[in-house]
């Protein structure tokens, strides 16, 4: 009797053992549970009177989603929510959005079931954006969702007070038949020059500045046969028949036949006076400042726009076009916004402070 109540008990102690190996319970159990994502839509909506984009990211499961946010400020302003037990789906890793709110989201996996969405935001992070889960909607088809909102910008008054009720001149470099020097990736001294320079127009004329542009598209000034010389001349031109014109300032990106050169630098004309040495040094100062770029420093040129310029004249070197790192910066949106703020700041500044 004693053996055969030990043979049954032990039969019972092996099934236990394999009832515990073939259904585990409790944090085994929800440890194995994940997410696959299934759904995106984007939208504008309304969020206590403030108008925002709308991110909702659906997925299977209806249990709460184990998530963290991270904030990036610098150059590129991110957004990264982070994801455990979720697992990417047939959603696309890569998905453009409205520029007003975020240029892109990626999707990343990070292994071990956890995905992160990266948002590069239009304006810096904190307390531009909201975060929470909905539960699945029969109605609207909707799965269990993470919902990011992000806010609209809010449009702030530039720093570039000082400028107001001045006229300046901004000469965006090249364009037209000369795309100036390009870079690695094929981006242009032309494309970048225009864009920085529309940005800095945009703020300063917000500031209350009266702005001049040499070119306000891709195209030469003088004509796509001129001379070099008379190209240069045309510039100069513009600002010459401009009524009260006070400064002048002609935007460029730099280039060199090594791609380890880098960095920004202003320059002004030998002989322009303290005025224009003011400006140059303003412009430098402002630029290092915003965007961390090794300073090449305040220099002297004769560089033809500078010395024939009838007034105080500025050329400055954005960064190098064909630096592989600062390429990539001169392409972005985000880092010209930087580099046009910069720029108002400091004419801003030259107004401010006089000579």
């Amino acid at each position: 009797m004693l053996q055969e109540a030990l043979f049954r008990w032990g039969r019972i102690a092996v099934l236990l053992v394999l009832a515990v190996c073939l259904f585990p319970f409790g944090t085994r159990a929800e440890a194995a549970a994940r997410h696959t994502l299934n759904y995106f839509q984007t939208s504008e909506v309304t969020v206590n009177g403030r108008n925002a984009l709308r991110i909702e990211i659906g997925m299977t499961g209806s249990s709460d989603l184990d998530y963290a946010v991270t904030e990036y400020e610098g150059v590129r302003r991110q957004l990264a929510v982070t994801v455990q037990k979720t697992q990417i789906g047939e959603i696309e890793p890569n998905i453009p959005l409205p520029e007003k709110y975020a240029s892109r989201m990626r999707i990343k996996d990070r292994g071990s079931d956890t995905l992160q969405f990266v948002m590069d935001l239009a304006q810096p992070v904190s307390g531009s954006y909201a975060i929470h889960e909905e539960k699945a909607e029969r109605r609207s088809h909707k799965p269990h969702r993470l919902v990011i909102d992000i806010f609209e910008p809010v449009v702030r008054a530039p720093q570039a007070e000082g400028a107001k009720g001045h006229t300046i001149v901004l000469d965006p470099g090249h364009g037209g038949s000369d795309s100036g020097a390009v870079g690695p990736s094929g981006v242009t001294e032309a494309s970048v020059t225009l864009a920085v320079s529309e940005k800095v127009k945009n703020l300063l004329e917000a500031s209350g500045a009266n702005v001049i542009m040499t070119r306000d598209a891709d195209v030469d000034v003088c004509g796509p046969n001129a001379s070099a010389d008379a190209e240069l001349q045309a510039r100069v031109n513009v600002g010459a028949a401009a009524p009260g014109a006070e400064i002048f300032i002609s935007i460029h990106c730099n280039a060199f036949s090594s791609s380890s050169a880098h960095g920004t630098e202003a320059y002004y004309y030998t002989y322009g006076g303290t005025a224009a040495e003011h400006l140059a040094t303003v412009l430098n100062e402002e630029i290092v400042a915003a965007t961390g770029l090794s300073n090449r420093g305040v220099k002297t040129a004769n560089f033809y726009v500078m010395k024939h310029a009838p007034m105080p004249a500025s050329l400055v070197e954005l960064a190098f076009v064909t630096n592989d790192r600062e390429e990539s910066l001169l392409a972005d949106d985000t880092f010209q916004e930087t580099l046009a703020k910069a720029i108002a700041r400091a004419i801003g500044r030259y107004f401010t402070e006089g000579e």
